[in-house]
């Protein structure tokens, strides 16, 4: 007698087995179907289907965790009945003077038309930008602004440390609320997750609102790692603004002389682009909440009070797919003399390195200054298995010493300047949620120019013979790296 028979009958081993092979198989299809549509990189519609076959059950479900990086914001709010908001500062008429414009703009009108083409917001004049090196002067601007506060506060920041800077924040803002202004505070949902709760009892408490944006919900709810807020944006009464790399935490006070303080650049903005940044915030307001911001209160009419001409640009895995990546691309490509840029990821796509070795090749001095010592190791392993490309058609690599250098800029002819919260890194343009800023400003543009040329005596230069002459060891490691890049 067969003693499977007389345990489970065959017809039921049948069943079982059609059943394990359909949980198998269904999801697995599925799965591999999706990437195979909405993968643009071929390379990577394959690797995920080779993962969604061969792992049964769990390449399914590591796809939806991390191989699906992209939203419709209209879908899900249709899909969850909500209207879309038309959410839009309130500018005066001659910010989109044109003439205006092109004073500013001079030979690099061709980046404003690709700008235009690639980004949801329009160019404003009338603007004034103001540089804050370190937390040191960042955050006692910040602090005040909030303490003098009438009407409301919005704030974003990847990381909200609950440290001496967190606390400090906090505070201003638990008073803020107390005497009515109007404060939202938007942290993400895994950069801040080990401070929300502590921040966020304090702050509801005293009539504030906080949400996380985008929190992971285990085993069936939202697990979508890698689609992050990586913005950092605080608008006070709807008039002044401030953005960079800066987070929320006591690591970016480089006078503590402690091993991880990061050494960072943020802006204070005033005029129509405040409105920008304001807009920014309250779309994501709407998306992790469903409550609209507006009114004057948010979006006052916004006068002119500088001269620097400006665009915010959102970039993220949705309507703004890669739009940081473009404008990169294009002022690169509209470059006649220089070309500076710092950053504290360098995992340059395809498409970058080949704008960088042509704008090199037509006798632009690109100069690209990275960090020496990097808080995630296994980014500076990428970076480094990039640097022969880059260096081999002409362009210079600096590494800066310490502290960590986490300030995000580009600078183009002494004229426009790129800054905000994007790395030149593949996750800042195609997985992050990011906001930028685009200036035509070449008085801002000369200073922020002689600051980055001070670095320079400051670094070690990276030279072709230096990165070749690494051990084979070494460069296997950075080329391992190197293979993970698309989701470092």
């Amino acid at each position: 007698m067969d003693i499977r028979s007389t345990i489970m009958p065959e017809d039921s081993l049948t069943w079982l087995g059609a059943a394990w092979l359909i949980a198998w198989l269904a999801p697995a299809l599925i799965a591999s179907s999706h990437a195979i549509l909405h993968k643009r990189s071929p390379e990577s519609a394959t690797l995920w289907v080779v993962v969604c076959m061969s792992l049964p059950l769990v390449g399914a479900w590591l796809y939806l965790a991390f191989g699906i990086n992209r939203i419709e914001r209209r879908a899900m709010q249709r899909v969850a009945g909500k209207e879309t908001p038309d959410i839009k500062p309130v500018v005066p008429e001659s910010s989109r003077d044109h003439t205006r414009t092109l004073e500013h703009i001079g030979h690099l009108q061709p980046l404003r038309r690709i700008a235009d083409k690639v980004t949801r917001m329009p160019l404003l004049a009338g603007n004034r930008l103001k540089p804050l090196h370190h937390g040191e002067v960042a955050y006692p601007a910040m602090l005040d602004a909030i303490a003098h506060a009438k009407k409301s506060v919005t704030l974003t920041s990847y990381i909200f440390d609950w440290d001496a800077v967190g606390r400090s924040f906090t505070e201003a803002l638990r008073e803020a609320a107390s005497r009515g202004v109007r404060v939202h505070v938007l942290v993400d949902g895994i950069g801040a997750v080990h401070s929300f709760s502590r921040m966020g009892r304090h702050l509801m408490s005293a009539g504030a609102e906080v949400s996380a944006f985008f929190p992971l919900r285990f085993p069936l709810g939202r697990v979508r790692v890698n689609l992050r807020n990586h913005r950092k944006i605080l608008v006070v009464d709807g008039r002044v603004g401030f953005t960079g790399g800066m987070n929320i935490s006591q690591r970016y006070l480089i006078t503590r002389k402690r091993r991880h303080e990061s050494e960072d650049l943020h802006f204070q903005l005033e005029g129509p682009i405040v409105g920008e940044l304001q807009q920014s915030f309250a779309e994501d307001w709407y998306l992790a909440t469903d409550h609209i911001l507006t009114g004057d209160d948010y979006f006052p009419m916004l006068e002119h009070v500088g001269e620097a001409v400006c665009r915010g640009i959102d970039s993220g895995p949705d309507q703004d797919f890669e739009s940081i990546h473009w404008v990169m691309q294009g002022a690169l490509a509209t470059a006649q003399h220089t070309v500076r840029i710092v950053t504290p990821y360098f995992v340059p796509t395809s498409d970058l390195l080949s704008s960088m070795s042509l704008a090199a090749m037509r006798g632009v001095d690109v100069k690209i200054v990275l960090p020496s010592f990097v808080d995630l190791p296994y980014m500076r392993w990428a970076a480094d298995a990039y640097l022969s490309q880059v260096l081999e058609r002409g362009a210079k690599v600096y590494h800066r010493r310490p502290p960590f250098v986490h300030t995000k800029l580009m600078i183009v002819d002494d004229r426009w300047i790129l800054l905000g919260s994007a790395n030149m890194d593949r996750r800042s343009f195609r997985l992050n949620f990011e906001f930028n800023v685009e200036a035509y400003d070449p008085k801002l543009a000369s200073l922020l120019a002689d600051w980055f040329d001070k670095l320079i005596p400051q670094s070690k230069q990276v030279t072709r013979a230096f990165v070749e002459s690494r051990s084979r060891l070494l460069r296997l490691r950075d080329g391992v790296a190197k293979l993970f890049s698309p989701y470092l």
